[in-house]
């Protein structure tokens, strides 16, 4: 059970209500601290629709830190999410193979930019080598973007966590396919 109410858009002031158009319990959690939550969707917004970071990559990225944090409720909007931008269930599947450290059918730079992703998540900053090998064939831009996704993901799944968020029930048929 979440710490704070879930807000409908009746108990929110009007200029907010645009937060509440996706329907989801984070945002209504969030937008207790309507500022907060505008501030927080720019950047949301910003990495899905404005990044020049390719989206498949971008989500195998987020799907890499919800796995990881064993965050049901990131993992399993952002499979949805995932497949709506490319990603397969054989990436998902790779991701999970890659995860444990076993072979899989992934592209070489899909490959690193989960193993990026893990290192930002256990060890706090990708490694030389890492960062180095990404670097080859994304620009300065692509790679800011990509630290930033991988850094934001990382402190939703510590507010998903924190305010015991509730999962959706749609999303919860997700983990029968891939349980967390």
């Amino acid at each position: 059970m979440a710490r704070l109410p879930y807000l409908e858009a009746d108990q929110v002031a009007p200029e907010y209500r645009d937060m509440l158009k996706r329907n989801t319990n984070l945002h209504k959690l969030l937008v207790n601290s309507p500022d907060m939550a505008r501030a927080f969707n720019g950047v949301g917004n910003y990495i899905r629709f404005k990044s020049k970071l390719d989206p498949h990559l971008r989500e195998l990225a987020i799907l890499q830190v919800g796995w990881m944090e064993k965050s049901e409720y990131e993992f399993t909007h952002h499979v949805k999410i995932g497949k709506e931008f490319g990603v397969t269930d054989q990436d998902i599947e790779g991701l999970m193979a890659e995860t444990e450290g076993k072979p899989s059918r992934l592209e070489p730079l899909a490959k690193t930019i989960l193993r990026g992703a893990r290192e930002m998540v256990r060890e706090l900053a990708m490694s030389e080598a890492t960062f180095a090998e990404i670097k080859k064939q994304l620009s300065e831009e692509q790679m800011v973007d990509l630290v930033l996704t991988i850094a934001f993901y990382c402190a939703v799944v510590r507010v998903l966590a924190t305010m015991k968020i509730d999962n959706e029930p749609y999303y919860k048929e997700v983990l029968k396919q891939y349980p967390i």
